[in-house]
């Protein structure tokens, strides 16, 4: 079976080969864009920015990172 939903990567905008630093940049700029408690937002980013936040959790870390890196190349 095939993976279907978005990756840790995908959900960052980022490659698999992404440094820690872009890694880290492109989160921040994402949690920016999404966080719920600017007004704009009010609400309806409240799960891209879970989802978001989740991902740069596993991605930050080297052993969750490449745990995943693993279990992904097994799903696909």
């Amino acid at each position: 079976m095939k993976h279907t939903e978005p990756t840790y990567y995908e959900a960052l905008g980022v490659a698999p080969s992404a440094t820690a630093e872009e890694i880290r940049e492109a989160y921040w700029a994402l949690a920016l864009k999404h966080h719920p408690d600017l007004p704009k937002n009010q609400g309806k980013s409240e799960e891209q920015f879970k989802h978001v936040t989740f991902a740069y959790g596993v991605l930050k870390d080297p052993r969750r990172r490449r745990e995943f890196d693993e279990m992904l190349h097994m799903t696909r």
